[in-house]
């Protein structure tokens, strides 16, 4: 019989494999366009896709990142309830920033962030979309967009009471910060490009 401790680990890796996925890159290659990592910030996600020009194969990657977030926790969640959703969460995460596929060189994690909130607590999501909208709409500037929505997200899980939520998506937080360090240099010196700028 497996251990409560063992569903738990189980749960880390299911997200990590999920996680770990680089479907920017299989897409793209599958597409047939250059080497995603030989485009402009050499980043796997999204962005970084639609910079090919390929604006389906953006929403594609966007899509199945999200996804492979959400898909995780629930598998995890179902036969480990909440503790081992959360952990499967951190894991998906972690699988995207660091996969090991790849050299542990993987993407920002915007997608996966607001895959695992549709997971756990998807008002939580809706409150970041908004929020990434606003922000993105007001200031054109994507990675600003990121960074305001996923620091409101863990003040928004405590506000309502999911401490525990909260806790994991400050860590998730304090990580992405952490993967855009180059983006908020650009910002803060006024470089930064802005959505839609050729």
């Amino acid at each position: 019989m497996i251990s409560a401790e063992a569903f738990l680990i189980v749960a880390f890796l299911i997200g990590y494999l999920f996680g770990s996925i680089p479907f920017g890159l299989v897409l793209t290659k599958l597409a047939g366009t250059q080497d995603l990592r030989s485009v402009g910030s050499g980043n796997i996600g999204a962005t970084n896709v639609l910079r090919t020009g390929h604006k389906g194969l953006a929403a594609a990657t966007l899509i199945s990142d999200m996804l492979k977030g959400t898909i995780a926790v629930i598998i995890a969640g179902s036969f480990g309830g909440p503790n081992a959703a959360m952990l499967a969460a951190l894991g998906a995460f972690l699988g995207h920033l660091f996969p090991v596929w790849l050299k542990f060189r993987g993407g920002k994690g915007v997608a996966v962030y607001i895959g695992v909130l549709i997971g756990l607590f998807w008002p939580a999501a809706v409150v970041f979309c908004v929020l990434w909208l606003t922000t993105a709409v007001i200031t054109r500037y994507s990675s600003l967009s990121a960074l305001v929505a996923s620091f409101v997200t863990p003040i928004f899980l405590w506000w309502f009471g999911h401490l525990a939520l909260a806790s994991l998506f400050a860590v998730l937080t304090l990580l992405l910060f952490y993967m855009h360090r180059e983006n908020i240099k650009r910002l803060l010196a006024g470089t930064e490009s802005r959505i839609g700028k050729k």
